[in-house]
């Protein structure tokens, strides 16, 4: 795939935990400190988070909010990002803004 010369954003749901550790998804595969999510298709509800679009974005920042954050960092996808059994999942960084904060002083 050739790589964009511009920042791309994709906005997305964040979907329940619960929901993507069930048999038909990641089979419980997401832990405490994961963020699950779904693509939206334009003209949806507002989303709350923009994370990178594909799989080989690993380490891109997971954003959200009306004043912007970081919340996760992408860590997985299926095979086929748009699989919708397969989610992409992101780190929960609240989960590590201590060790965060710690190791950047």
């Amino acid at each position: 795939r050739k790589l964009s010369p511009t920042l791309q954003e994709l906005e997305v749901k964040v979907l329940d935990r619960r929901m993507c550790n069930n048999s038909r998804f990641w089979k419980g595969g997401i832990g405490p400190a994961m963020i699950c999510f779904q693509g939206l298709h334009r003209g949806s509800a507002p989303a709350q988070c923009h994370p990178p679009p594909s799989q080989g974005d690993s380490g891109s920042p997971l954003v959200c909010g009306k004043r912007p954050a970081v919340a996760g960092v992408m860590s997985f996808s299926s095979k086929k990002p748009t699989d919708p059994l397969k989610p992409p999942v992101a780190t929960s960084t609240v989960k590590y803004k201590k060790w965060i904060q710690k190791t950047l002083r």
